[in-house]
């Protein structure tokens, strides 16, 4: 089932915390209906959770490349493969527990304009700390995570900040979220790979999101990896990197990339046979 964003922004704004959405008002005084308030101009479509379990039961165990050339067969060449800058922080080369197959929530991030805490008493500092988090820099789309949900997000590339962190991915997995992918940073890298949450990433980032980011937007349109990343799309990440497959055309893509996994497996069990290699995983 699919409906419109906009025919349900009310039930939406309330699944966030107001706090994290609070905005402050132009200081000119100009109405939101006033085209200088800014617009957008592409609709987030919404998909049930069982239409989203449906499309990821055709990806079960899919890979990039798989899929990669289901976009080709598709007339969608070149389209959807993030950078290869963008790369998962940890490999498991025997049960692949690194792969994720799941449906894009997305966030953004951007670099702030306001100044930094500077020299203060530390309980003035954690305070303004606590309020930064709360009203500038806060995570309002852990609301959407489900089971399923492959969190997206677009940070401020340039600033070293660590926006995802060893205690916030847990809470996400916690949600329901398969796996984290992000256009820039994160932190706590060594913990992030004993617990064993799949994330990809640009770079290890060390600062706290206070006096760096700012949240922008969630579940709307963003850019990672080079490449637009829609909220409902199917992110397919594994040791190639991560590609994205516009829900629209996912079935379709689905089932062409299924071919070339089964004709894959079926040749390289042969080539194991002959080989003398025992089957793995991949093979199976």
């Amino acid at each position: 089932m699919k409906v419109n964003l906009f025919k349900f922004a009310a039930l939406v704004v309330f699944t966030f915390p107001t706090a994290a959405l609070a905005a402050e008002p132009p200081a000119s005084g100009v109405p939101a209906s006033d085209p200088r308030a800014g617009k957008n101009f592409i609709s987030t479509t919404v998909y049930s959770e069982a239409d989203d379990r449906r499309v990821l039961d055709l990806f079960q165990g899919l890979r990039v490349a798989d899929v990669s050339d289901g976009m080709d067969a598709v007339g969608l060449q070149n389209t959807g493969l993030m950078s290869a800058d963008i790369r998962p922080l940890w490999k498991d080369t025997q049960k692949f527990t690194h792969r994720f197959i799941g449906i894009a929530v997305t966030a953004r991030y951007v670099p702030t304009q306001l100044p930094p805490a500077g020299r203060m008493k530390t309980d003035e500092y954690d305070k303004w700390v606590g309020e930064w988090y709360r009203n500038k820099s806060s995570e309002p789309f852990a609301a959407l995570l489900r089971p399923g949900s492959a969190l997206v997000i677009e940070d401020a590339a340039e600033v070293d900040v660590g926006s995802i962190g060893s205690n916030n991915i847990m809470s996400w997995k916690l949600r329901g979220c398969v796996g984290v992918v992000t256009s820039a940073t994160a932190r706590d890298t060594d913990e992030i790979i004993t617990e064993g949450i799949p994330l990809y990433f640009q770079k290890p980032g060390r600062g706290i999101r206070p006096g760096r980011n700012e949240i922008e937007s969630v579940n709307r349109p963003i850019v990672c990896g080079g490449v637009l990343v829609m909220p409902g799309d199917v992110i397919v990440a594994d040791g190639d990197g991560v590609i994205v497959v516009p829900r629209a055309r996912a079935e379709e893509v689905a089932n062409y990339a299924k071919k070339i996994l089964d004709g894959d497996k079926a040749a390289r069990r042969n080539l194991y046979k002959k080989l003398g290699l025992p089957e793995d995983d991949s093979v199976k």
